[in-house]
């Protein structure tokens, strides 16, 4: 294809080259924060054919939205802004996509070099702005219209592509500062290289080339092991679920997973599954009983801390597979990290597989799964875990799921069962963090399939910005705002019955309309009261974004589910010491 060039003048004709680079080398979205210092690479990204460019106002949103789109492409998104503040606003989604290893190429415009230090306007100090939060930072020269000078932009910019998905993915900045003019004006400049910057010179760029292909084997010699499948990372691979499937064959052990795990979308239904392990290691037969000598954890840990606590109380040998080269063993156990993709290792096992181990696994999966399901099909009441659960069962095949951080991902992973055609569950895991968790969604859910987003009251006020960018979404998105008037999370914690100013400072409620915000935004926004309604909705996606607000007790429903994963304890107990019929 010919090459989408701007030859008016320097600055224009350097982001042409940049955003064309970059285009070879994968990217196909771009978000762009207004803004003066950044306008010739926000020109040159509006241009190219080949890239949808979004305008998104507020930076912190911007951000998310791009971190949004990089879940679900799996592919580079660009993140511009011009220089000063508005570059220090992407931070918390750099933090994110480097936790969560997603490619973000993050463009920050600067001032030129003259112009820093000396107290001019919209300046900062933007050199190494992330620190460790990124894979690769660089500040590019200040454009030349030189040909020697712009071969070493291109491959300049697509190191820094290749380094945001290899060997794992994660963000990377570029620092691009410009002198004047600013604007697209023609003055002549690069005129004597039209006939050098052609598609020649792009040629050789064939997109991100896997640089991790090695192959690993591991042998396990234990009987009673288990395997957790934590949450999904772009840097796992693409062959993650078949690795899941290979281990399991090899060592016959039940599988542990992470709701954010393809293992509970598999549509080879994998065996072995587990989903209720949280309730199951409730009980005190189940944590003796269950007890492995090995663990094999592909990818991060569970959230569940109940399962956390059983791990480090087993002393069990632990092996984690995972690319990077980071410490992933939060539990600081008897552990060894093998630097691999999970796809790229080959599993064996010395031991013959102890179908007893496995079977008592899954009695107790089948117990505390009866208790879950029936308990939340009765329930007419608007119990939060209910919505989460709804959705997963019941919202087509292709579509998407977003879970926000403190209780949606956690009744996520409590409630929601193994489904061969769920859809993809997606959740901001990296940092844990409330920011842009709606803008998140946005990002995901833009051109894609029909997407469900579950947040509670305080996410969604957190980031009620995003709303500014619904104009320009092309897609279906249905934001559940779980609305239980604060920080409903900490109720489950020990400060819900210490000696403090509880309220104000940790659940934090607040006053704002739901429905009044949304109207401001021109969104459509619906009070449901009732399952039935719900379950209508979920039905029938809209083009566009909605609201479909549940008001829950937050106070009642910590209680509650308490008491239903108790319930569910105490019949697995029942199962395995075979007092059950």
């Amino acid at each position: 294809m010919a090459p989408t060039l701007d030859f008016r003048n320097t600055n224009s004709l350097w982001c042409s080259v940049l955003v064309e680079t970059l285009v070879r080398c994968g990217v196909r979205h771009a978000v762009c924060s207004p803004g003066s210092r950044s306008t010739a690479l926000t020109v040159a990204l509006a241009a190219h054919p080949s890239v949808d460019a979004l305008p998104v106002l507020d930076e912190r949103s911007a951000g998310f939205i791009a971190l949004g789109l990089a879940k679900r492409t799996r592919r580079p998104v660009v993140l511009v802004c011009t220089s000063g503040s508005a570059a220090a606003n992407y931070w918390p989604a750099v933090v994110e996509a480097q936790a969560a290893q997603l490619p973000l190429v993050v463009v920050t415009a600067d001032r030129p070099p003259e112009m820093r230090g000396c107290t001019s306007g919209q300046t900062i100090d933007q050199l190494k702005l992330y620190g460790t939060y990124v894979q690769h930072a660089v500040e590019l020269a200040v454009p030349e219209a030189n040909a020697q000078q712009i071969a070493y932009l291109r491959q300049t910019v697509a190191f820094a592509a290749l380094r945001s998905a290899e060997p794992v993915s994660g963000p990377v900045h570029l620092n691009a500062p410009f002198r004047d003019p600013l604007p697209p004006v023609l003055d002549g400049s690069t005129d004597h290289l039209r006939g050098v910057i052609t598609e020649a010179f792009f040629a050789h760029l064939t997109g991100v080339v896997s640089t991790r292909r090695s192959s690993v084997e591991l042998e396990f010699s234990s009987e009673r092991g288990v395997i957790v499948a934590g949450t999904y990372a772009p840097g796992l691979g693409e062959d993650y679920e078949d690795a899941l499937i290979s281990a399991q064959r090899a060592t016959g052990w039940p599988i542990l997973a992470d709701p954010l795990s393809p293992a509970r979308r598999s549509a080879l239904l994998i065996k072995g599954l587990v989903t209720t392990y949280d309730s199951i290691l409730r009980s005190p037969a189940a944590r003796n009983l269950l007890r492995p000598s090995e663990v094999l954890c592909l990818g991060a840990w569970p959230t569940s801390k109940v399962l956390r606590g059983w791990m480090q109380e087993c002393g069990a040998e632990i092996t984690v597979v995972a690319p990077e080269g980071e410490n992933r063993d939060a539990l600081h156990g008897r552990t060894r990290h093998i630097l691999a993709r999970p796809g790229h290792v080959a599993y064996r096992s010395s031991a013959a597989a102890d179908n007893v181990f496995l079977s008592l696994w899954m009695k107790a999966e089948e117990a505390a799964r009866a208790v879950i399901d029936g308990e939340l099909a009765a329930r007419d009441d608007l119990f939060e875990p209910k919505a989460i659960w709804l959705l997963s069962k019941q919202v087509a095949p292709k579509s998407q799921i977003f879970v926000a951080n403190s209780m949606p991902i956690r009744d996520a992973e409590y409630v929601t069962a193994s489904r061969g055609d769920g859809p993809r569950l997606f959740c901001n895991r990296g940092a844990n963090g409330i920011d842009g968790n709606v803008s998140s969604a946005l990002g995901l859910a833009h051109d894609g399939p029909p997407t469900f987003a579950v947040v509670g009251d305080l996410a969604f006020f957190h980031d009620s910005n995003a709303l500014l960018s619904v104009p320009r979404f092309r897609g279906n998105l249905t934001l559940v705002v779980i609305n239980n008037d604060g920080g409903g999370i900490f109720e489950h914690l020990p400060i819900a019955t210490s000696d403090v100013p509880f309220r104000d400072f940790f659940l934090t409620p607040q006053s704002v309309d739901v429905g009044l915000l949304c109207q401001a935004h021109r969104v459509p926004h619906q009070a449901v009261s009732e399952w039935s309604a719900f379950e209508r909705e979920l039905a029938h996606p809209q083009t566009g974004v909605r609201v479909l607000e549940l008001r829950t007790n937050g106070k009642r429903d910590a209680a509650e589910r308490k008491a239903l994963f108790s319930r569910a304890a105490e019949r697995v107990t029942a199962v395995l010491e075979g007092r059950s019929q």
